[in-house]
């Protein structure tokens, strides 16, 4: 049994939470994310798009949360794998998983419109 295996749920809540506030404090554009996800939810409040608009935001800013977070630990650890040394394969890494964030981001905006618009118009 690894050190990590035998540690209790408390432990591993706490790595979670140093996780994520790593996260936040290395990765500007997860804070960008934070900030545009308190303002979607904030709208869908004031606008009263109903719970299940609401749930379907959540879930959709989870997802692009979800996608930056994982997006930057793959940066991490294949920088140290290469030891921060220029690969092509290593770019090739980045720019798939930079454009998952991309992607998940443009179908988040149009989500975001669809719920929206309607509400305001």
């Amino acid at each position: 049994m690894t050190k990590f295996k035998s540690q209790s749920f408390k432990a591993k809540i706490e790595n979670a939470r140093h996780g994520i506030n790593l996260a936040l404090r290395a990765e500007k554009n997860l804070r960008v994310h934070t900030v545009i996800a308190a303002l979607v939810i904030l709208a869908g409040l004031l606008l009263q798009v109903g719970t299940l608009k609401l749930s379907i935001l959540l879930l959709t800013i989870a997802l692009v949360v979800i996608a930056e977070m994982l997006n930057s630990a793959l940066e991490f650890a294949v920088d140290a794998l290469y030891k921060n040394k220029y690969s092509r394969l290593v770019k090739f890494a980045k720019d798939i998983s930079a454009g998952a964030v991309l992607f998940v981001s443009f179908i988040a905006a149009i989500i975001g419109f669809l719920i929206f618009i309607p509400e305001i118009l």
